[in-house]
């Protein structure tokens, strides 16, 4: 059974990306796949020292930081068979914790200096975006970009995204590519060539179709109650016209 890692990089463990997430994650079970869910935020990770520009061995895995939990993150990424991340939308990019992870991801690439590969080689990626804005597309051309410079193989249709303040499981479209990035990233890493992977646009029907995506959406929901009294020690919501 491959081993797949879903990291949300959203502070909102409720918001959109993490709601398309959830939907790729069952797509991936259901291709037969074990999956492990990470909050990004639930962790300290510190910024790269950027010490490969000094000396290019230091770069490596176990990463030189090791008082936070950076290495431990990156350790579930090297005993994973892939990785499915999806991130909100921050000024036409990724969120800071996972550009923060991103860069700490370095030690794992360098290794090629190291040891002769990188410890991300052949592992299979597949991304997942969310705005209100715009920026889709910039933000995932970044991290597949990054993804693959680091030895990630991405398949057909790795991509999901979705634009807009509603809720995305309303999205027919947005839940069918959510759906398809987790059953083909599933599928990738458990060797299928990609002459095989195809677009499926039956997934969501054969996930459990309206009452699959209100499962999941009871599931956000009751997330969202319990997450928003945490949040909302240091969110002041406002009244429309008070101060």
């Amino acid at each position: 059974m491959v081993k797949v890692l879903a990291i949300n990089a959203s502070p909102r463990k409720y918001g959109s990306s993490y709601k398309l997430l959830r939907v790729a994650v069952e797509a991936a079970r259901y291709a037969g796949a074990e999956v492990s869910v990470v909050n990004l935020y639930d962790y300290t990770i510190k910024p790269c020292i950027g010490c490969v520009s000094d000396e290019q061995l230091s770069c490596r895995f176990p990463c030189v930081i090791d008082d936070d939990d950076g290495n431990a993150l990156l350790k579930a990424m090297v005993e994973s068979d892939a990785l499915i991340v999806a991130t909100p939308i921050y000024w036409y990019g990724p969120s800071g914790q996972l550009k923060n992870m991103i860069d700490r991801m370095t030690s794992l690439e360098n290794m090629i200096f190291v040891s002769g590969r990188s410890l991300l080689e052949g592992k299979v990626g597949g991304f997942v975006a969310s705005g209100a804005d715009s920026g889709n597309i910039v933000t995932i051309s970044y991290l597949m970009v990054v993804a693959n410079s680091m030895g990630i193989l991405i398949p057909p249709w790795g991509l999901a995204y979705y634009l807009g303040q509603g809720d995305p499981l309303e999205s027919s479209e947005a839940v069918l590519d959510a759906a398809n990035v987790g059953y083909l990233v599933a599928r990738a890493a458990q060797g299928l060539h990609p002459r095989e992977l195809r677009y499926d646009p039956h997934l969501v029907e054969k996930l459990g179709g309206r009452r699959f995506i209100e499962r999941v959406a009871e599931e956000v929901k009751e997330l969202a109650a319990r997450e928003f009294r945490l949040r909302s020690r240091v969110i002041k919501i406002h009244k429309p016209g008070g101060q």
